[in-house]
């Protein structure tokens, strides 16, 4: 799948994002930031765990990493790990680097960090490892039906 599945994905949720393909990477934080000329904690990573057999997709700010131990009291969950590109492309229907906050391929738990909420200028993959939308915290909340909840890394 690619960013033109995204769009329709979008689309049939209500959103209807402006999907820029970029001739740059896109597929790291620090590789989007750069692609699109904003600082890195404007990228959103789309990040999918596993929380005990569930995957879960978690919205990071790009220059903050993600507290497992944090996560797993949000999940209520045993074991929290990171899902493989396998498992990532199963669940979500792209791959590791394209991987979009919401449009996947099923419906997905997803926890939404708490520092992205309020941000108005934000960037997220569009389904592809050159291609980005803009939203605001608020528009991912909505679209992707995410819980909010602090699961960052105390230091950036």
């Amino acid at each position: 799948m690619g960013p033109e599945d995204f769009w329709r994905r979008a689309a049939a949720l209500g959103v209807r994002p402006d999907v820029q393909e970029l001739a740059a990477s896109t597929r790291t934080a620090e590789d989007a930031a750069r692609a699109v000329g904003c600082a890195q904690r404007q990228i959103v990573k789309s990040l999918v765990f596993v929380a005990d057999d569930e995957a879960v997709v978690v919205l990071q700010r790009g220059d903050r990493k993600v507290d497992a131990e944090r996560l797993k009291a949000v999940l209520d969950a045993g074991v929290v790990r990171r899902a493989d590109a396998k498992r990532v492309y199963r669940e979500t229907g792209y791959a590791i680097g394209g991987v979009p906050p919401f449009g996947h391929v099923q419906r997905l738990r997803t926890v939404l960090d708490a520092c992205l909420l309020g941000d108005d200028r934000l960037f997220a993959a569009a389904g592809g490892p050159t291609a980005l939308f803009a939203t605001s915290g608020d528009e991912l909340r909505l679209a992707s039906g995410a819980e909010v909840a602090c699961c960052c890394a105390e230091e950036p």
